[in-house]
């Protein structure tokens, strides 16, 4: 094999497909990344895969021949990111390691006993192929031992499941509103992921870790004559790892926004196919919480505020929030129209901050986590957002007033007397 392509190109490329590279491979194949070297289409594949999440990504370069090989992502990486920009040829080949020494004595003992077929497939399983990829920089010359490609798993295909088309910007709306409430502990598997309903009407995300549900709500269109079209979808629920949407989402970087991303399910894979890039993903087992039933219908407090002057707010007085539980009271002024915020850190010492607010229904203390309240104020992204509750103890939602149609839902915290 021989070809010559971009050190930038290939540098992109294998950024995004060693994020599919396991740091502790159960598999020495699975330490690699399979590099397939495409003369037809004039192109180079590369991918990755960990048997739970799949990267494959291409890119055109001069082939002359094709080859299949696997090579270690981490040491292939770390030679190209540092190589000098231009053009960078490659050649590769494949030879088989003859059976050791001992091997062949084996064989001779087994050919004895069990006859001369046996003794042929026995050394046939001795031998090894080696594959070695050299490169040929503007000012250097490396080369990197890999392994057959055909030890490398196949990705998961989906042929008869369900199938959507996304919008890029839905996609993206949808995540960068839901993702940061999504579950970390292991031992609440389903929690860990993002749920995606797909329907008529468009797309909703949902995540959640037991105290806190972020739901976003997206049309899912894309502009075609200069007019908006909805994109065709089967209606489907899955949940997916935090994990893979975030590969999307870096994935989504390079992808031309015009043209919509594929979605290929059945229960327990899900694949992503955009541009010349394919994300495989198992999906996660077990019934998704019926958030909806979470989320009150009727408030008889709403508070509006200014977003960035609010969490400017809490980021000064969060320096005095209590390290244990790190809660911030929020004291509602009806009359004054006055939201205050306070923290008392014992031993240590208090803050307050004050700021105007349009408050309706009667006054009230309250408290929340500030951790979770500011992660909920820099993803709701609107100059202006809502807080609506009923007590001290029962759900706050907070949403963006216009834009996006998002709820954010976080449990007060009980305050001590």
């Amino acid at each position: 094999m021989k070809l010559v392509c971009s050190v930038s190109d290939l540098n992109t490329h294998l950024s995004l497909v060693s994020r599919a590279v396991p740091a502790r491979p159960n598999h020495p194949v699975l330490g690699n990344v399979l590099f397939h070297a495409d003369a037809e289409a004039q192109q180079v594949k590369l991918t990755a895969f960990d048997l739970s999440l799949g990267i494959r990504t291409s890119f055109a370069a001069q082939v002359e021949s094709d080859a299949k090989l696997t090579l270690p992502a981490k040491l292939f990486h770390e030679i190209v990111a540092k190589l000098p920009p231009g053009d960078l040829t490659i050649e590769a080949t494949l030879s088989e390691t003859p059976p050791s020494e001992g091997s062949e004595t084996a064989t001779a003992a087994t050919a004895e006993d069990d006859g001369e077929e046996n003794s042929h497939s026995e050394a046939a399983e001795s031998a090894a192929t080696t594959a070695i990829a050299t490169l040929f920089s503007v000012s250097g010359r490396y080369q990197v031992r890999g392994m057959d490609a055909e030890e490398f798993p196949e990705l998961p295909a989906i042929e008869n499941g369900s199938t959507a088309q996304i919008s890029a910007k839905a996609l993206l709306e949808g995540l960068r509103g839901s993702l940061f409430a999504a579950s970390t502990d292991e031992t609440k598997q389903v929690l860990t992921g993002i749920h995606l309903v797909v329907g008529e009407d468009g797309l909703e995300f949902a995540a959640t870790d037991g105290h806190r549900l972020a739901v976003v709500e997206t049309t899912n269109e894309l502009e075609k004559d200069g007019e908006l079209q909805p994109l065709e979808a089967d209606a489907f629920e899955v949940t997916i790892p935090t994990r893979a949407w975030r590969e999307l989402e870096r994935a989504i970087a390079l992808h031309d926004r015009d043209r919509p991303i594929q979605l290929y399910f059945d229960p327990g894979q899900a694949i992503f196919e955009l541009d010349n890039r394919r994300l495989t993903t198992r999906t996660l087992e077990g019934q998704y919480p019926a958030y909806r039933q979470l989320i009150p219908d009727r408030f008889s407090r709403q508070i509006s505020v200014d977003r960035k002057q609010l969490l400017q707010a809490l980021e000064l007085v969060s320096v005095l929030a209590d390290r244990k539980n790190s809660v911030v009271k929020f004291s509602l002024d009806a009359e004054a129209n006055q939201l205050s915020l306070s923290a008392d850190a014992q031993d240590i010492g208090s803050g307050t901050e004050s700021l105007d607010a349009d408050i309706s229904g009667d006054s009230i203390d309250v408290a929340f986590n500030v951790k979770y309240l500011m992660e909920s104020l820099k993803n709701l992204q609107s100059s202006q957002i809502q807080i609506q509750l009923n007590t001290a103890t029962s759900p706050a939602i907070l949403q963006p007033l216009g834009g996006i149609k998002m709820t954010h839902l976080i449990m007060p915290v009980q305050l001590r007397s």
